[in-house]
């Protein structure tokens, strides 16, 4: 008998956490269920189905009836995923042989729209009361919004810190953008919705990269406009040539550069050909030299050419002593021998074509009294003859030595003033008084 209780107990022992283990998981219904008849079964499970499906919203219409513990669910939803997720908790409760689910979408209209206008009386009564905290949002965004403008709009530091008023008012633009920045930050962390900022910067980020590659050439000006305002390359009124486009500068825009030339049309250049140019600045040293070349004949004496060349050109009152006149031979023509004649001038007082011309006047005189040579292009046919006939040897015709007398012209030096440059800078003056637009040129300061 001891035998038998022992062997008893042992059983007990071993089957009763496996029981336990099977049912770990499950929605246990009523411990004594197991015991009861199956109509008692059955009941219990409908009433512990319905009292779940009694908790949970969207299953109002919904009915459950059980027999030999096959459940079976009728009714409708609004949503199919409530459907999905009824059955699976059903499957959950114990003693469920079988689901019948009979749970179909509700079409009617009331049943949809009803749900919808509860759904939205209630957000507008969140909304009614979060008004009072949205107002504090907005007069902190305000008051932010307010004092980074009024720091922008002070003339000091700005004007002080930037080399220009362009600059300047790039600074103001900064400290604006800042200011809008922190408004909404401040405002967001009222409401306390300071996630949307990293999705509000992340899709400006975006849209900032996309609108960069479509204006990209209208970005790359601006920088120029910035870089050049700040570098000042040239000054109103400077004589300069970029890309081949000669004239005086009448000024310097945030988009592009605006000469006056020769013709006294205006030519205007972007910025960024600008920057990215070779810059020809003929104004910045008030010296400058002109050239021109003159071809004498052969067998004319070079040194005594050269030599009357420079005094002619050294007698011209406009001339200047240093850097001095000077000459050099250039190449053996067909018909000549090319000199090239240079001379250096004021241009702030001399205007270089008119003195060039008039150099050339002076030494075509000067040539023509000591009796100097200067041939036009000759060209020598020469023809076969019929037998064979010796030909001559080519001889240079010597040319009269050059007097001293000769040296010295005493033509009148015709007029070689700047009045024509001063006429220019008259309407490059003009022209910057009237139009009133914006200049990053500042007067009197080169930063190269």
């Amino acid at each position: 008998m001891a035998y038998l209780r022992f062997f008893l107990l042992f059983l007990a022992l071993f089957f009763g956490p496996i029981t336990a283990m099977a049912q770990d998981g499950t929605i246990s219904t009523d411990e004594g269920a197991s015991a009861a008849t199956q109509a008692e079964a059955d009941a219990a499970i409908a009433t512990r189905i319905r009292d779940i499906v009694h908790e949970l919203d969207g299953y109002d219409d919904v009915t459950v009836t059980v027999k030999a513990g096959i459940v079976t669910l009728r009714g409708t939803t609004l949503d199919a995923a409530l459907v999905e997720e009824l059955g699976a908790l059903v499957e959950r409760v114990d003693g469920v042989v079988a689901i019948e689910n009979q749970v179909m979408l509700s079409t009617s209209v009331t049943d949809r729209l009803v749900p919808v206008w509860e759904r939205l009386l209630t957000r507008l009564q969140q909304a009614v009361a979060f008004l009072p905290l949205v107002g504090v949002a907005l007069v902190a965004f305000a008051a932010v919004l307010w004092l980074g403008f009024f720091v922008a709009r002070r003339r000091q530091p700005w004007e002080r810190l930037a080399p220009n008023a362009f600059i300047a008012e790039i600074f103001r633009t900064i400290v604006k953008l800042a200011a809008i920045v922190a408004g909404v930050v401040v405002a967001l962390d009222i409401l306390g919705a300071t996630a949307l900022l990293s999705t509000i910067l992340g899709a400006a980020g975006i849209v900032g990269l996309a609108i960069g590659f479509a204006v990209r050439d209208t970005v790359e000006n601006f920088i120029a406009s910035v870089l050049l305002s700040i570098r000042q390359p040239f000054q109103p009124n400077d004589a300069i040539e970029i890309n081949g486009d000669e004239g005086k500068v009448i000024r310097l825009t945030s988009r592009a550069t605006i000469l006056l030339n020769w013709d006294g049309n205006h030519v205007r250049i972007p910025n960024s050909t600008v920057f990215k140019s070779r810059i020809l600045n003929y104004s910045r040293n008030p010296e400058r030299r002109f050239k021109f070349d003159v071809g004498v004949a052969y067998g004319t004496d070079l040194a005594a050419a050269k030599a009357l060349a420079e005094d002619t050109l050294r007698t011209l009152p406009y001339i200047l002593e240093s850097p001095a006149v000077n000459s050099w031979t250039t190449e053996l023509g067909g018909s000549d021998i090319g000199m090239t004649l240079v001379g250096w001038i004021d241009q702030r007082e001399t205007s270089l074509q008119a003195a060039r011309s008039e150099a050339i006047r002076q030494v075509l005189i000067a040539f023509d009294r000591a009796g100097i040579d200067m041939p036009e292009p000759t060209y020598r046919l020469l023809t076969a003859p019929s037998g064979d006939v010796p030909m001559p040897p080519m001889q240079a015709t010597p040319t009269a030595p050059i007097a001293a007398s000769d040296r010295a012209g005493t033509q009148t030096v015709q007029d070689v003033g700047a009045a024509p440059e001063h006429e220019l800078e008259k309407m490059v003056n003009d022209e910057r008084r009237e139009s009133g637009q914006d200049d990053l040129l500042a007067l009197g300061t080169r930063s190269e």
